[in-house]
């Protein structure tokens, strides 16, 4: 049961599964938030081993539907967006029967350079959490998650401000972190029925 989370310094995924009783580990760039198995580096370092599961994260800022409004005013960011593309289907290819790639709702062009649109969209709202996020998952060998709590009714009660907690965050040095981190309550979700699958 080794499980490779990849594009991930925050450890929530990761720790996830391990206390669901699996081999996993997180790599990323960026060294981990969480003490626990980490790898620091190139990812592709880890690619090269026989995982039975990959849960990936890759960066979005250049593939997202946020930001798509930008490609028209920077010229540069077109090159940047087919690196992102290429790096993206680098887990959508992985030698790997159960694979999830992560991300946000992403742009048209996007979409073709991946060459398909995401699985399931999942809210934290449906684990538990009263806030929105929309999250993409494109899926292999991995059936969709099941919400686990949903809490709709409390989360349309909230103010937009509150519903929106990670938008509305104020620029700082740790937004990106804040932002791209996985509610517990997914990853409790992906261990307890992804990992079952795995037992």
């Amino acid at each position: 049961m080794k499980i490779l989370v990849a594009c991930e310094y925050s450890g929530t995924v990761r720790d996830a599964f391990i206390m669901a009783g699996h081999d996993a580990i997180s790599c990323d760039v960026l060294p981990t938030d969480s003490p626990g198995p980490h790898y620091q580096g190139n990812v592709m370092d880890m690619l090269q081993y026989k995982w039975d599961m990959i849960i990936a994260h890759p960066p979005c800022t250049y593939l997202t539907n946020s930001g798509v409004c930008w490609l028209s005013k920077d010229a540069s960011r077109w090159p940047k967006l087919f690196d992102g593309a290429d790096f993206f289907k680098l887990f959508l290819d992985v030698d790997c029967e159960k694979v999830c790639v992560e991300n946000p709702i992403p742009h048209k062009y996007a979409v073709r350079l991946i060459g398909g649109k995401y699985t399931q969209l999942v809210q934290p709202w449906m684990f538990g959490h009263p806030e929105s996020k929309a999250t993409c998952f494109w899926l292999k060998g991995l059936p969709r998650l099941h919400p686990t709590k949903n809490v709709k009714e409390e989360f349309d009660s909230l103010p937009k401000n509150k519903q929106q907690r990670l938008h509305y965050l104020p620029p700082g040095p740790d937004r990106a972190k804040l932002r791209s981190k996985t509610f517990t309550g997914i990853a409790e979700a992906m261990a307890q029925q992804w990992g079952n699958l795995l037992a």
